[in-house]
């Protein structure tokens, strides 16, 4: 249960730093107030034709006697959004570190070179195009894996009296999860920690994760506040990251990370 509380400390410290580098705040603000407006745009476009759609979508229903007929779309219809909102929520992070990878790559070896006993930054040594692949085929991956949960998780949710207490309470934590996983692979991946790697590493402390990731992605759902956090949130993931690894913040030399590293 310590995990949990140095989690949210970590959570903490990241938006702390990023108060203390007040220039380094609202360069990072960019990627996250572009993203806003694009998934703000589809969610409008959701709200406004989504019933169209649902219509569409269910020709079978159409000589169906009122209220049903009714009854019937609406429910398709607010669970069709409420699926936007949730798959808005877990992509939120991916889209706006893809967008903004120079942004948070930058960002993130800033905090390392502030916090590191000789003040330097690991840097991958790769070209920024391939990082860029990188990041948008992992994102990819990980997307597929929270897609497949948030899938179980809403139709677990049918389920009497657990689908409206314990399922969301397990999907929080989910969303904690990997919205960690996004952050802290913008610090990993420049360490040449492979996914297989990076999960490997989350699920040895998933405490400390949860107590990362649960309360951002539960602050995550509040509108616009994760532009807001999501400079001080990727700080947070790279000092949450030396912890994981057990790199110093002292004077002594960093230790070799015990994770297994393969070439890109």
């Amino acid at each position: 249960m310590r995990d949990l509380g140095v989690g949210f400390g970590y959570l903490l410290k990241g938006q702390r730093w990023m108060a203390r580098h007040r220039r380094a705040y609202g360069f990072g603000l960019l990627p996250g107030l572009i993203t806003l407006v694009l998934y703000t745009a589809v969610l409008i476009m959701l709200a406004l034709w989504g019933g169209d759609l649902v219509s569409w979508a269910t020709p079978f229903a159409d000589d169906w006697p009122s209220p049903w007929l009714g009854l019937f779309r609406g429910l398709l219809t607010a669970v069709l959004f409420a699926l936007g909102l949730l798959l808005a929520v877990l992509t939120f992070t991916a889209v706006t570190l893809l967008i903004g990878q120079p942004f948070y790559e930058s960002l993130s070896e800033e905090v390392d070179r502030d916090v590191s006993p000789d003040g330097t930054a690991p840097e991958s040594g790769l070209p920024l195009w391939k990082e860029l692949w990188i990041s948008a085929r992992d994102s990819l991956r990980i997307l597929v894996r929270a897609g497949l949960w948030s899938l179980l998780l809403f139709v677990l949710g049918f389920l009497p009296f657990v689908g409206q207490t314990v399922i969301p309470v397990i999907g929080f934590f989910v969303t904690g999860f990997f919205l960690t996983e996004e952050l802290t692979a913008v610090a990993l991946q420049r360490r040449g920690v492979e996914l297989r790697g990076r999960l490997e590493l989350l699920r040895s402390r998933k405490p400390l994760v949860w107590g990362f990731g649960t309360p951002l992605g539960l602050a995550f759902l509040v509108p616009f506040v994760a532009v807001f956090l999501m400079p001080g949130a990727v700080a947070g993931a790279t000092l949450l990251t030396r912890e994981l690894l057990d790199e110093e913040t002292g004077g002594t030399p960093v230790p070799e990370p015990a994770v297994d590293r393969q070439d890109v």
